[in-house]
């Protein structure tokens, strides 16, 4: 989900088992739990990857990202706590700190943890889970951004990390579903936005398929 492997990255059973300081079985029985839920691809060789990226994919997880996480977060409108809306409250400064002391990955876990809170304050039993699996498949997309951290195109994307974050919590306040879910779709777009034109950039390059 975070988006430390890269897309084609053939994932070696031993060596992520010593990298984990673990034994193989249980690495594969994870390997093949994530394939089962289209977050990783098994060859006909046997070899597990990380599924490459397209435009195509991206586009398709966008529509589908947007449904989901938008009625998570109109639903968690009418169920959210006070203690919920303060636990994100102090993830928005946590994330603040992240982006200026250290570093992508902890901002992307502050990111990926607000974002749950919302969709767990939905009481919903099903859309957490949903959600979840979009989110393993959007993993490879999250290395292309990853890696594109500090170039011209992402300049203001990571200062500007928690604006549409208040935005969502404005409106969770106010039991606004409309405002909460146009705060939720701007934070998804701005992302997949930034990622269509990476990925346009590096099609037109030959980097890969559309």
């Amino acid at each position: 989900m975070r988006g430390r492997f890269d897309p084609g990255q053939a994932l070696i059973v031993q060596s992520l088992a010593e990298t984990l300081h673990t034994s193989t079985m249980p690495v594969r029985g994870a390997l093949m739990q994530l394939a089962s839920e289209n977050a990783l691809h098994v060859l006909p060789t046997g070899t597990t990857q990380v599924p490459h990226v397209s435009i195509a994919k991206l586009q398709d997880l966008r529509v589908a990202r947007i449904a989901l996480e938008g009625l998570a977060a109109e639903l968690a409108c009418e169920r959210i706590t006070a203690a919920q809306l303060r636990e994100l409250k102090r993830n928005i400064e946590e994330h603040e700190r992240a982006i200026e002391h250290d570093g992508l990955y902890p901002m992307l876990d502050k990111n990926q943890e607000f974002h749950f809170l919302i969709y767990r304050a939905s009481q919903s039993t099903v859309l957490p889970h949903l959600i979840e699996n979009l989110w393993l498949q959007f993993g490879p997309y999250m290395r292309v951004l990853s890696k594109h951290i500090g170039a011209p195109a992402t300049k203001t994307f990571s200062p500007n990390g928690t604006n549409y974050h208040y935005l969502i919590v404005a409106g969770l306040k106010k039991k606004d579903p409309i405002a909460t879910r146009r705060a939720i779709e701007d934070d998804i777009n701005r992302t997949v936005d930034l990622l269509m034109e990476l990925l346009t950039a590096d099609a037109a390059a030959h980097k890969f398929p559309q």
